[in-house]
């Protein structure tokens, strides 16, 4: 029997209270997943990676250390499975859902990072996160050295150099590679860029309903975010929840009150509130 939305919900914040070390990306990604999917098959993708662990195991069994694990993680996810960047349909929502990504093998940077970095972490190889602006990587961590790796690009090695030429190309060479952003991101800092992304497509196509799922699990990671609340208030605005939608840009003016949305947002309250007495 599937679980229901409540009930996905109560496990994603579940896995989100524990310590950053013990999330579960896999887990919390598929509770995700669950906003579109709702009979979707957690028990049963989280197998699929287990296997996929096994089958990579398998393969550094003749080719031992971290090294080794590694060609044998490439083996196996880019060479057997085929896992690939989605250049052609980037902004397709299911880039952004594990399953789809399991199922189609084909992701955008941070969900394909997700699949390397879960499966990495099934066969004991350690390794960060790192959210570069406008692409995500994977920083492998050894006894001989750290790694960067591209999932997206089929698991290239890249140099400091190699980060700085692909913000070149995403940003026109206005955005140079510092320290901070090759630092490693938190476990819930991925879920929380994982669902932004989700956000911004949802909301560029009007997808208020959906929108509003991807916003409810955000506030789960950071119940106090301004800007989720916020978004809350206009999604439900947008689907005629006027109490609700003044609720939370009241909500939103006590987290930000010097934001200079200030004076227009406090209009807008006004106009919902009697939108809601007039429907009671």
């Amino acid at each position: 029997m599937a679980a229901s939305e409540s009930q996905n919900r109560r496990l994603f914040s579940e896995i989100l209270a524990q310590p950053d070390a013990d999330v579960d990306l896999a887990h919390a990604a598929l509770l995700i997943a669950c906003e579109e999917y709702p009979d979707l098959d957690v028990g049963g993708y989280l197998a699929r990676m287990d296997e996929m662990g096994r089958a990579v195991a398998r393969h550094a069994h003749a080719d031992p250390g971290p090294q080794g694990a590694l060609r044998a993680l490439h083996r196996h996810l880019f060479e057997e499975q085929g896992f690939h960047g989605n250049d052609t349909d980037y902004y397709d929502p299911r880039n952004s859902f594990l399953n789809d990504v399991l199922e189609r093998r084909t992701g955008i940077p941070i969900t394909l990072s997700l699949v390397y970095m879960e499966v990495a972490r099934r066969i004991g190889l350690h390794l960060e996160g790192v959210g570069l602006p406008g692409h995500f990587i994977v920083r492998v961590l050894t006894p001989g050295g750290d790694q960067l790796v591209d999932p997206f690009h089929a698991g290239a090695l890249l140099t400091e150099t190699d980060c700085q030429e692909r913000l070149d190309r995403i940003f026109g060479g206005t955005v140079k590679v510092d320290g901070p952003m090759l630092a490693p991101c938190s476990r819930k800092q991925i879920l929380a860029r994982l669902l932004r992304n989700l956000k911004a497509i949802f909301m560029k196509n009007d997808a208020h309903n959906r929108a509003l799922g991807v916003v409810e699990l955000l506030l789960h990671i950071d119940p106090r975010s301004g800007e989720d609340v916020r978004d809350r208030g206009l999604l439900h605005a947008a689907l005629d929840c006027y109490a609700r939608a003044a609720q939370d840009l009241e909500q939103y003016l006590g987290l930000v009150p010097g934001t200079p949305e200030a004076p227009e947002l406090r209009d807008k309250i006004g106009e919902l509130r009697q939108r809601a007495a007039r429907l009671n």
